[in-house]
Parts: structure tokens; C-alpha cells; sequence
């Protein structure tokens, strides 16, 4: 049963995605919305984390207009696709179910 994570807190002051990742399967999609853009960040500390789960067969997306909005883009990791609010919708559409971590 695959699943659609979304993570909004930055990695910088919460534990959010690490505990995320920790139980990411196979198939399930990450999506970084809002101050968890942070993370897509190929400077980032979890820029690495992020490859691993990517390897592993989780999807990795980030919020396009959340990234703008921080200015940050043209900075994520390569393995992360950005999506758009209708992305937002789909990714939410594909999956079995949606687990939010706030």
C-alpha cells in the first residue's frame, strides 16, 4: 500500500523528517512542502539521507512555489522532482493513503 509522506518543518530545528524516512517503503512518495524545502537542498545535511531513500525506491518531490518562496530555486537535489499545486493533487490522487508530519 503505497503512501504519500509530506513533510513541513525545516530539518534545521525539527526531527520530522528523519522520523519520516525512518518508516518510508518502497514505492511511497516524499513530499517537502513549505519550511521542509529546506531539506531539498543539495547543500543540506539530509541531502544524503535523501539520495539513500531515493535508491531505495522512494520518490522525493518539493513544493516548486515553496521553494520560490524561499529563494530557493534551482537548488535541490537532483534526485527531487518539483511539482506545482495540481503536482500536489496528483502525487495525493496515486497513492493509497497520505500520512502528513508535522
Amino acid at each position: 500500500m503505497s503512501t504519500l509522506h509530506t513533510v513541513n518543518k525545516s530539518p534545521f530545528s525539527h526531527t520530522t523528517l528523519a522520523s519520516c524516512l525512518c518508516v518510508c517503503q518502497p514505492g511511497d512518495a516524499l513530499l517537502l512542502i513549505e519550511d521542509g524545502v529546506y531539506a531539498a537542498l543539495a547543500s543540506s545535511p539530509q541531502a544524503e539521507q535523501l539520495q539513500q531513500a531515493h535508491k531505495a525506491g522512494v520518490r522525493l518531490y518539493a513544493l516548486e512555489p515553496d521553494l520560490g518562496a524561499r529563494g530557493l530555486s534551482g537548488q535541490h537535489v537532483e534526485a527531487i522532482e518539483l511539482v506545482d499545486y495540481t503536482g500536489f493533487v496528483r502525487l495525493s490522487a496515486e497513492q493509497q493513503r497520505a500520512q502528513s508530519w508535522y
